[in-house]
């Protein structure tokens, strides 16, 4: 099996997060150290825009073809929803969905970056000659001022790893709620969230095999965590075990806040006998708006992407014949101390006829 794993460190700035996870055993919401809870607050939230003001990061968005050709489709093959309207891009980066709007006839565009990439998004516009159609405006979105009382389309491309981590959802819909005139555009307007099950067996146990010797020494008290880190990665389709299940739709024109943490029932479906190693979520994303509905997917099937998928592994290997479930539930709420960061909580149980086992894990996305 081929892998393309992130490797989570400080010095990859394509790297939008780094995954981590708290032992069933501990609260989600607390435990720890509390020193290194700070330190871990620091990284996440203070840093959170700066590290968008880094080039690489914007570069790998820009080269995301699925990502970037999907948002320009919806806005050339659709200019109805953008032709002689007000348009907000809300966290706008280098400015392209911003340009996209113009370039389809936008009466206004309003382009809202907080990062110090907000001063090249101008430089952009002016280079391009859409200086009279495009305001970039640096700021955050709760902290910024509009020259205008209401705009008619609310644009963004809000979605993180796992679909919610880093929480900028919360800020469309707080510009969705000041701004957006009553029947305007949200774009996009649709977002689920996917589970399936994988068999991952020479992966899970290089990283964690690899801890019984270390260089000739013993580091075998590190497994445990080895085995539940999760990972942002690339999955192959054929590793895929069990059927996928929804777990969650988004209304983005409609939902509330706290409607971004949930819990969701599953139950996947062995379609063939195999070992189960990981779950793994992913994302799709529609725009409704449209003549005809478009959208992309992030799932291992489709055509890759920067956000991959998100594989948690279980400590746990669920041996599974054909036909067989495993059920379980997912618990996702953000984290009480860093808003950006993602608890989630994962319980399952299988009851087959070589595997029967139910159990609890925590993770946690920062």
């Amino acid at each position: 099996m081929t892998r393309t794993e992130n490797n989570h460190n400080g010095s990859d700035e394509t790297q939008k997060t780094k995954l981590s996870f708290e032992d069933a055993d501990e609260s989600m919401y607390d435990g720890g150290d509390n020193n290194a809870d700070v330190a871990d607050d620091i990284t996440s939230a203070d840093y959170y825009f700066d590290s968008y003001s880094h080039f690489g990061i914007h570069e790998e968005m820009l080269k995301d073809v699925v990502r970037t050709k999907c948002y320009q489709d919806v806005i050339y093959k659709n200019k109805f929803l953008i032709k002689d309207k007000i348009v907000l891009d809300v966290g706008a980066g280098t400015g392209i969905l911003s340009l996209f709007c113009a370039k389809a006839g936008a009466a206004h565009v309003y382009a809202v970056e907080c990062s110090q990439m907000a001063d090249t998004a101008r430089e952009i516009v002016k280079s391009n000659g859409f200086s009279d159609v495009i305001t970039v405006l640096k700021g955050k979105i709760e902290e910024i001022k509009l020259p205008i009382p209401k705009v008619d389309v609310i644009i963004s491309e809000w979605m993180g790893y796992f679909l919610l981590y880093e929480n900028m959802l919360d800020t469309v819909l707080y510009a969705r709620n000041k701004w957006l005139v009553d029947g305007g555009t949200v774009l996009p307007d649709k977002a689920s969230l996917y589970l399936t099950a994988i068999e991952d067996a020479h992966y899970k146990d290089d990283k964690v095999e690899f801890w019984d010797d270390v260089y000739g020494f013993d580091m075998s008290c590190i497994k445990r965590k080895a085995i539940t880190e999760p990972l942002v990665d690339t999955v192959d389709g054929n590793q895929i075990v069990t059927d996928s299940k929804m777990l969650k739709t988004m209304d983005i024109s409609k939902m509330a806040s706290g409607d971004a943490s949930f819990t969701a029932p599953f139950k996947l479906v062995a379609q063939r006998n195999d070992h189960i190693h990981a779950l793994v979520a992913y994302f799709d994303v529609a725009f409704t708006m449209c003549h005809k509905k478009m959208g992309f997917s992030t799932g291992p099937k489709s055509r890759a992407t920067h956000w991959k998928q998100t594989v948690l592994y279980l400590e746990d290997v669920l041996t599974i014949c054909e036909g067989e479930t495993i059920t379980g539930s997912m618990t996702i709420a953000q984290n009480k101390k860093n808003p950006r960061d993602v608890d989630i909580k994962l319980n399952y149980s299988l009851n087959g006829q070589h595997c029967k086992i139910s159990r609890t894990q925590l993770y946690r996305m920062r």
